[in-house]
């Protein structure tokens, strides 16, 4: 019979000496438990110690600094995230994609830091994450600390960054420029609680003419880990985000798909639904940037 230990730590310190006490797979944090729990019920996890975040004040609050910076805890669940007004008004793309996680009760416990550390390549928020510039902060064993750019972050499928002992704090999102807003959107074969076949998410800047000045394009569900598309945001910059300038965007978005064939829908589909979400997303992050 294999035995689990469970510890409820107080402080990133007291976490950190937790993690170091044991290999990455033998020692699993839980910052939601949504995704671990599943794990070791269908045997793909048997951790020997279970490290519960949610005691730690600094990995559940959620602020804004004066700058207008978000600060998210790595355990702070989507349901007071979907709550917040100003997350909802400055980052409605990231806004769209927590509120996606799950059912009610899911989002009581799920957190965006879980779904990132748990690096599938079709989570909902990792896509927004890429678009707003997240950067993750880290700390690790003597009080070391360290930044990570998300983009960097997940390494492949359920692999991420983080090293022996090492523990995701919080998630930072610079403050949009103004003008500037995103969206989300995904498939899923079934109305609701459904993982995405694609998902997509697109923050544009305009001027005053609503000329687009800046842009950043990410997909989920296309390659091994979210990705970024340059050259679909490339295609948005300098343009006044017309029908024609939307579907050169959404053909960078299909050529730069990198799926498989699997029960959920084959390759050729994937990318067409790139595509086409990548049109429609561009045009309400465009419409939002505009009422701005």
């Amino acid at each position: 019979m294999h035995d689990t230990r469970y510890e409820a730590p107080r402080s990133i310190e007291e976490a950190v000496i937790m993690l170091s006490s044991g290999s990455v797979d033998d020692v699993r944090v839980l910052a939601g438990g949504t995704d671990l729990l599943v794990q070791m019920t269908s045997g793909g996890r048997s951790p020997s110690l279970i490290i519960n975040l949610k005691h730690i004040p600094e990995l559940t609050r959620i602020r804004f600094d004066d700058s207008g910076a978000l600060y998210l805890g790595a355990a702070a669940n989507a349901f007071t995230i979907g709550q917040n007004e100003r997350i909802r008004q400055q980052f409605p793309g990231l806004h769209e994609a927590v509120g996606l996680i799950g059912s009610d009760q899911i989002q009581g416990r799920a957190s965006v830091g879980g779904n990132l550390c748990n690096a599938s390549p079709a989570a909902d928020t990792i896509p927004s994450l890429l678009t707003s510039k997240a950067v993750c902060h880290i700390a690790g064993p003597g009080g070391a600390t360290r930044t990570l750019p998300v983009s960097e972050f997940i390494l492949g499928p359920g692999r991420n960054a983080l090293q022996a002992g090492e523990l995701l704090v919080e998630l930072e999102l610079p403050a949009p420029a103004a003008h500037s807003a995103d969206a989300y959107q995904r498939l899923i074969p079934r109305s609701e609680m459904d993982i995405a076949v694609v998902g997509v998410s697109v923050r544009v800047t305009v001027d005053n003419t609503g000329t687009c000045t800046d842009a950043s394009v990410a997909l989920g569900a296309v390659a091994p880990t979210p990705i970024l598309v340059p050259e679909a945001a490339a295609a948005l910059v300098g343009t006044r985000l017309e029908p024609a300038d939307l579907e050169r965007a959404a053909a960078a978005a299909s050529a730069a798909c990198r799926p498989l064939d699997d029960k959920r829908g084959t390759a050729e589909y994937r990318r067409r639904v790139a595509g086409v979400l990548t049109k429609r997303v561009a045009a309400e992050a465009a419409e939002r940037a505009r009422g701005r």
